[in-house]
């Protein structure tokens, strides 16, 4: 498989295709959670989503677009591995995922746990979901430049 990636005029091409496809899906949704969970999205159309609901929705297609970028992911790393090894975006990209895998856990295992009583009348978002949400989000908008950057590097 990896002389093919290497010898053919497409296919390196295509995987790359699939994993910026995958990331699309994958940071998106990760941006639109972490924008309602800071109550930036109530503005914009007739009503805002429950939070609770819209997480359940969207983490199905983070799973999926995670099933195309790690695979679509160590295909071109193994392709070019030590070039990657030394490319300073791709480092920190790898450690800003790692960082954001951390993060994501973090808040499920913390105040996201409570999600499902923040629609409640009276209730607000706690401060810590809040504080995981905007972290996550400089983090995603990170992740997505540094993968840029690596052709630049």
């Amino acid at each position: 498989m990896i002389d093919l990636l290497r010898e053919s005029t497409w296919m390196y091409p295509l995987v790359q295709v699939v994993h910026i496809v995958g990331f699309i899906v994958l940071a998106g949704a990760a941006i639109l959670f972490d924008l309602r969970v800071l109550g930036l999205t109530s503005t914009l159309g007739p009503a805002p989503v429950a939070i609770r609901p819209l997480g359940l929705h969207l983490l199905p297609w983070s799973v999926l677009a995670a099933l195309l970028v790690v695979p679509s992911g160590v295909l071109m790393f193994v392709v070019d591995a030590p070039a990657l090894v030394g490319n300073t975006a791709f480092v920190v990209k790898i450690g800003l995922l790692a960082l954001a895998a951390g993060n994501a856990l973090a808040f499920h295992m913390g105040p996201g746990r409570g999600w499902a009583g923040w629609e409640q009348p009276g209730s607000a978002v706690p401060a810590g979901a809040k504080l995981h949400a905007a972290a996550s989000l400089v983090i995603w908008i990170a992740i997505v430049g540094c993968g840029r950057l690596i052709a630049y590097v």
